[in-house]
């Protein structure tokens, strides 16, 4: 169970005791809004913070840090969890009773974490020049790829049509637009106004007591002049109406993407009916889709729904043939039909529990799971822990997924098909 303190205002640390594994888990993550000004600023900035601070200047004196640390390791982190995005560092050490005898890794790990936060390398007001440059570079790449995947782009296309008037439309990492108008002093000044005003989210993993971490933590907010402004809570889905899209290019396999829209998000008591149907329907090779769609009727090379309890949507992807994209359609419309109408075998309904308890199952199997799993719970609005989640996966009915399935509504569909098609 998790221990709560509230280091300060709008400064939260979680600690999970836990002594099953040799590694502790730390991660520092700032909050905040969706934004579409600043979403790019707030991912490069974490990787910027990693190049080098003022006493360790450069990769290969951090490495050696790390190095004297019993191999510690530190890594930049961006997440988009519904309204909020979180970008921050997480720290990976060997926990201290592992150490030789007198050696401790925690207390000069953390201390290494805020020389990271607030002694960056700085140059005429800004950060680094050569190490923005360097890391706009990267992120451009990374965000390249993506468009580059044309099941991910598809995906990303109907998303942002289907949420233009809402903070899931606007891409995790920002646009590479987006990154090239990023300039040293600005992402410096942006990142001390978030530092300042932000929430603040700090989870850890391992056997130190509650106590002795938050101590060991607070020389990082004596360095910090706060002046916390609280984020708003999550909200559900803003509607602006469906649309049906068709973009063509070169491209030899047609991508369809559907979007529905449900009432169920991951703060309501049917969260894991809805799961449960989602995974009936299209997460896994004994969906509805997968056997039906795929195998029996070979009408896509691949195809599977995804479910974002945050939000409450609900996207199906299918790689198909050009040809084929009304009967596609059809035969997607019916699969859900089958689950809105009850039509679950005990095998399906069977099958489709143990995938999700399967993975619930895994959130305990390393600090960086089990900080991934609560971390994120905290800022969803997702109360339950692992196993409550299991136990309320464990006992919904068949009856509930139906009356789940029926709460679906098709709002976007997006198809991506070739220049000749």
């Amino acid at each position: 169970m998790t221990q709560t303190i509230e280091l300060l205002p709008g400064v939260t640390l979680r600690c999970f005791p836990d002594d099953r594994f040799k590694q502790g888990t730390l991660s520092f993550q700032i909050i905040r809004p969706m934004a579409a000004g600043e979403v790019a600023l707030n991912a490069l900035i974490p990787t910027v913070l990693l190049r080098g601070t003022v006493r360790h200047p450069d990769l290969r004196s951090i490495t050696l840090r790390l190095d004297e640390l019993y191999g510690a390791a530190v890594g930049a982190t961006v997440r988009r969890v519904g309204d909020y995005q979180t970008t921050g560092l997480t720290c990976g050490f060997i926990e201290d009773k592992y150490a030789l005898p007198g050696d401790r890794v925690l207390e000069p790990m953390l201390d290494f974490l805020r020389e990271l936060l607030l002694e960056p390398v700085l140059h005429e007001g800004g950060f680094d020049p050569g190490f923005v440059e360097s890391e706009k570079k990267n992120l451009i790449s990374t965000i390249e790829s993506d468009l580059n995947d044309k099941r991910v782009y598809a995906m990303n296309k109907m998303l942002r049509a289907m949420c233009r008037a809402d903070s899931y439309g606007i891409p995790r990492l920002g646009t590479v637009e987006d990154v090239a108008k990023i300039d040293p002093v600005t992402a410096w000044e942006h990142y001390q106004r978030i530092l300042r005003t932000s929430r603040v989210d700090i989870f850890y993993v391992g056997t130190a007591p509650a106590e002795t971490v938050a101590r060991l933590l607070m020389p990082i907010f004596d360095g910090i002049h706060r002046d916390y402004q609280p984020l708003g809570p999550q909200t559900p889905f803003h509607d602006a109406g469906g649309e049906d899209l068709v973009e063509t290019m070169d491209v030899a396999q047609g991508k369809l993407c559907l979007g529905y829209v449900t009432p169920i998000t991951n703060r309501d008591p049917r969260f894991a009916a809805m799961q449960v149907a989602n995974a009936i329907f299209g997460a896994g090779m004994t969906s509805k889709l997968f056997v039906n769609v795929r195998e029996k009727l070979s009408l896509c090379y691949s195809i599977g729904s995804g479910y974002y309890g945050s939000k409450g949507l609900v996207t199906v992807s299918a790689g198909i043939d050009f040809a084929r994209e009304e009967q596609t359609r059809a035969e997607i419309a019916r699969q859900l039909d089958a689950v809105r109408s009850g039509e679950i075998t005990e095998e399906e309904l069977r099958s489709a529990k143990e995938a999700l308890l399967s993975s619930l199952r895994s959130t305990h199997d390393s600090p960086g799971a089990i900080e991934g799993y609560y971390a994120t719970a905290a800022l969803s609005g997702l109360a339950m822990t692992p196993a409550q989640y299991m136990d309320a996966i464990r006992a919904v009915t068949a009856e509930q997924v139906a009356a789940a399935a029926r709460e679906l509504r098709l709002h976007t569909t997006y198809f991506l098909k070739g220049e000749t098609a």
